[in-house]
């Protein structure tokens, strides 16, 4: 049996923030309960072959999934359970945004099986959350983790971003030790980047916003690598640190080249040989599903080629790194002799050194084959 995941995604929120570029909508809620229903439908349409598959992990993704209501995650829960052997599932997470998750429905999330939260916190200085767009406040922060722990969850990611205009070394430093205080199992935390087609992206277009330079994000990356380490957290990717055992296994089926089935308007999935994705926009999900159809808008054979990238591009993240026999004869890597001192190459795997993934996207560039 081959271990599998399923990622469900969820694209509302009440506010889109400016960085943003996974598919999310502002100001449509009311068109949740219609959602829920397309997507128990989507699930029921599905017909991959799963039957050499052992889920063992569910993650629902977004936009803000905190704002389902229990009933409509029970409704999507019940429709996987019907739908797929989730037996062996054992990680079950969702997203949540402070100051979005109150208590009562974190509880009621608990009492359906949910396991895993991850916090949206991005920061706790007032200025660049509002800079951000985000609309919480620090307050809010807390509470949030506090009611988690009320409500039971005992494995909780706190995601931060830094690199953003206006953070000082000296705030990033006490954002991530005021997180750390929290005692949070794992910890998430990425560069800001400027994406295509997102508010950001505009407002650098137009100088009027100047996003940090890469040595200055290098040194911030570099003091976060030292810290959580020192406070017991292992960076097994290089965006995020765990306590032992508290590794996100979902995110682990990506980088491992897992398949996994993706639901939802935009998600993207992969069985194994093939990738597919979903149509983006709300209103053609909706028109697809309601016909009768499935909303995939793309389904295409992964080459040899493409296959040996993603095993490196995606294992190098890693702290395993790339396992050489899963890499075809012709395709071998080879390592440019100025990146020799940034790898490590033993016992059949090569990987990043802990320097090294300040530079992985350079190095990985590299070795595309």
């Amino acid at each position: 049996m081959t271990r599998a995941g399923i990622y469900l995604h969820f694209p509302f929120c009440k506010v889109k923030c400016i960085y943003c570029d996974f598919y999310s909508i502002a100001d449509r809620e009311d068109d949740i309960f219609r959602f829920v229903q397309a997507l128990i439908k989507e699930i029921d349409l599905c017909e991959l072959d799963t039957s050499q598959w052992m889920f063992d992990t569910i993650f629902i993704g977004g936009g803000t999934p905190s704002l389902l209501e229990p009933i409509h995650l029970e409704m999507i829960l019940n429709a996987l359970h019907k739908k797929f052997d989730l037996s062996a599932v054992d990680e079950w997470s969702l997203e949540a945004n402070p100051g979005e998750a109150p208590l009562e429905r974190l509880q009621a999330f608990r009492e359906l099986g949910i396991n895993r939260l991850s916090i949206g916190i991005q920061s706790l200085e007032p200025g660049l959350l509002k800079f951000l767009t985000r609309i919480h406040n620090v307050e809010q922060v807390f509470n949030t983790f506090e009611h988690a722990r009320t409500a039971g969850f005992d494995n909780i990611n706190c995601d931060l971003i830094f690199n953003i205009p206006g953070q000082t070394m000296d705030i990033w430093q006490r954002d991530v030790k005021r997180i750390v205080e929290l005692k949070p199992e794992h910890i998430s935390a990425y560069s800001l980047t400027v994406e295509s087609g997102t508010d950001l992206n505009k407002l650098v277009q137009q100088n009027k916003v100047t996003i940090p330079d890469d040595d200055y994000s290098a040194e911030l990356y570099k003091w976060i690598q030292e810290y959580l380490s020192s406070a017991g957290y292992t960076q097994y990717e290089i965006s995020n640190w765990s306590k032992p055992g508290k590794e996100c296994r979902q995110n682990l089926h990506y980088w491992q080249i897992d398949p996994y089935l993706a639901f939802g308007p935009s998600a993207h999935g992969f069985d194994g040989k093939n990738r597919y994705n979903n149509y983006q926009g709300l209103d053609r999900y909706f028109q697809l599903i309601e016909s009768g159809k499935l909303p995939i808008e793309n389904y295409y054979p992964v080459s040899q080629k493409e296959m040996t990238n993603d095993l490196i591009g995606f294992g190098l993240r890693t702290n395993r790194g790339v396992q050489i026999n899963r890499i075809p004869n012709e395709y071998r890597i080879q390592i440019p002799e100025k990146w020799s001192s940034y790898l490590i190459n033993e016992n059949g795997w090569i990987r990043l050194s802990e320097e090294g993934f300040i530079f992985a996207d350079a190095i990985v560039v590299d070795l595309m084959v």
